[in-house]
């Protein structure tokens, strides 16, 4: 590692903005220079909760994401936030490697509790089970949250459900829906016996807020005592390797695009090759 390198890595650790504004743009860039700072900042976290807060848009979530932060610095915690566009830095889809690495500065930085917000479309809200040690789901009154939820396959990946603008009065409908689907059995995280609660809350008002923190808090506390939280370290880990793995896959087809691609290309529209064929040709060409 470089002198500068190991200087912005002790700037971080003491938590300087600037380092830290620095350090991220360099997980976003992710350079082959940048890798092993990168992997020096990811051998030093650890130990910040990682939080998910996820839903369909239009749910409150940034608002929801703002009340909760308050409510956990009130509790002389620090908290570090990543807004997650899963249609940049390239991804082929979910959670892009980037947002994992600001994830692993943060959490270097010292923060005690790292959320992640997804934009709540597509793949990055089934993906950040995968790399939140905690995943809070956020449905709103009004928008049939519920039936989005079982079609998306989110129901099934909270560990607790939030129920935001709960001063609306058909909140109480939409806490009774996801009760009662969640007592049929619908989801499958109710590892280890946890059962994922439904907390109403209200961010404009900060109504049940704390009720939300405090189930969060239960939750970090359950992982730890049932064990549950090494195999969901393992779970992150194997994400982010797949996630690292088709980052370097991308970036040799992406240099192939004049040379062998283009020909299988031409085979392919000439209907000589079929796709998957001219695939695994592609791809026997990295084992030369």
């Amino acid at each position: 590692m470089s002198s500068s390198d190991a200087d912005l890595i002790a700037q971080v650790l003491k938590r300087q903005p600037r380092a830290i504004a620095r350090m991220m743009s360099r997980a976003e860039s992710a350079t082959p220079e940048d890798r092993k700072a990168l992997a020096d900042i990811f051998r030093l976290a650890g130990k910040a909760h990682v939080i998910g807060i996820t839903g369909v848009p239009g749910s409150g979530k940034s608002t929801l994401v703002r009340s909760l932060t308050l409510k956990i610095r009130e509790s002389g915690r620090t908290v570090g936030i990543v807004a997650v566009d899963p249609s940049s830095g390239g991804a082929l889809g979910g959670l892009a490697r980037p947002a994992l690495d600001t994830v692993d500065v943060l959490d270097a930085a010292g923060f005690d509790v790292v959320l992640i917000e997804t934009v709540g479309v597509g793949q990055d809200e089934v993906d950040i089970v995968s790399a939140a040690h905690t995943v809070v789901v956020v449905s709103a009154p009004g928008l049939g949250d519920e039936i989005q939820a079982i079609k998306a396959g989110v129901l099934e990946i909270a560990d607790i459900h939030a129920v935001s603008k709960c001063d609306r009065d058909d909140a109480a409908r939409t806490v009774a829906d996801l009760q009662a689907m969640l007592g049929l059995g619908r989801g499958d995280r109710r590892s280890h016996g946890w059962t994922p609660p439904v907390v109403p809350t209200s961010a404009e008002t900060g109504g049940k807020i704390d009720v939300l923190l405090q189930a969060i808090d239960d939750h970090l506390a359950h992982l730890i005592d049932s064990g549950e939280m090494a195999l969901r370290q393992r779970c992150i880990a194997e994400m982010r390797i797949l996630k690292a793995a088709e980052d370097e896959v991308r970036a040799l087809l992406q240099a192939q695009r004049q040379g062998r691609l283009a020909h299988l290309i031409e085979q392919t529209v000439e209907r000589t090759l079929a796709p998957h064929s001219a695939a695994l040709q592609l791809l026997d060409g990295f084992r030369d």
